[in-house]
């Protein structure tokens, strides 16, 4: 899956939560390394050197160490928990290669995103080669039901990227709407990597059930992180530009907290802004309302609450170090903001 940029640390110097999994984890990332790059290769050159170009960057790979370390904690392991790992990958970036021409974006995990290099057309095709691959994956498995629960997260988070652009510009947007936009377009493949792991080592009762809650609030957790760190973060710690969503015209929840406690002024502000009529200033009071009135804070507060869940998620699962991994992962996901 790439070179690792090197091991990251938490506040204490110890590995963090990735590197904690990804160590338990080192055969089998190097056997789904292994096959993303087979179904990478193309007599289509542009294929694989822009899917590297995403695949290759560095990314965490929480997902895919998910379906590996769900399957591993209940006794399972081998080819097929690889291959679905590498399957989960593969939607992942497809989304990432559609989102960012949808989007807009010119920077992805710290570089120069893929529509910047090669186009929006190319990306869009080679996303969707990717979603093809991962299919290939599924039914390699010779599983079902996985591919039942993948094919279903597939479309789900579609769904929710419709959803998001449906809501774009959207001043009103509530935090109900929002909160299942990113429910559908970011924790559904969290959701789904843990229960497919699960499922793939032959428990698909109360513990797939488990991890798919596990998964589902991880990945909510994660995303509000990704929301308030737009509003307060570099783009050297988030690996793309900040105040991307501001621009973008979407009302993620730190805008909506901002805006449901300021005054009629403010709400006039937020409405213009979101409505598409943006000065290069703008970014600048958006962050500074977003600040006065608690709303980062308020996010995390949220998105620790789903981290909580997805901790309480797993108590009923056997007690190995890979639940001990898993159950260290959503504090990461929430102290990257700090």
């Amino acid at each position: 899956m790439g070179p690792a940029v090197g091991p990251a640390k938490d506040a204490t110097g110890a590995p963090n939560a990735v590197d904690r999994l990804s160590a338990l984890l080192t055969e089998d990332l190097t056997a789904v390394d292994a096959i993303i790059h087979q179904y990478l290769a193309s007599p289509v050159g542009t294929i694989p050197n822009l899917a590297a170009h995403l695949i290759d960057a560095g990314g965490k790979r929480i997902r895919p160490l998910i379906t590996l370390a769900a399957a591993r904690l209940l006794g399972g392991g081998g080819d097929g928990p690889r291959k679905l790992a590498a399957a989960v990958e593969f939607i992942h970036s497809a989304t990432l290669l559609h989102d960012d021409v949808v989007d807009v974006s010119s920077m992805r995990r710290g570089k120069k995103s893929a529509n910047v290099v090669w186009g929006n057309s190319a990306s869009v095709l080679v996303g969707d080669f990717l979603f093809a691959r991962s299919f290939n994956l599924m039914v390699e498995t010779g599983d079902i039901q996985v591919l039942d629960i993948l094919a279903r997260a597939a479309s789900v988070i579609a769904e929710g990227e419709v959803m998001q652009l449906a809501a774009a510009n959207d001043a009103e947007t509530t935090r109900e709407r929002y909160m299942a936009i990113i429910a559908a377009k970011t924790a559904a493949l969290f959701a789904a990597a843990g229960k497919s792991g699960a499922v793939a080592a032959g428990r698909a009762g109360p513990e797939a059930i488990a991890l798919e809650t596990y998964g589902r609030e991880l990945g909510l957790a994660f995303q509000l992180v990704d929301d308030a760190l737009d509003y307060g973060g570099a783009s050297a710690t988030m690996g793309k530009n900040a105040g991307d969503d501001f621009r973008e015209g979407k009302v993620t929840l730190p805008v909506i907290f901002a805006r449901d406690a300021g005054d009629d002024s403010e709400r006039v502000f937020w409405r213009r802004v979101v409505g598409g009529e943006r000065t290069d200033d703008d970014f600048h009071r958006a962050v500074a309302l977003v600040k006065r009135h608690n709303a980062i804070a308020l996010t995390l507060d949220a998105a620790r609450a789903h981290a909580d869940a997805a901790r309480n998620a797993l108590k009923g699962l056997p007690a190995n170090a890979y639940r001990e991994a898993l159950e260290a992962l959503p504090e990461f996901v929430v102290e990257r903001a700090y």
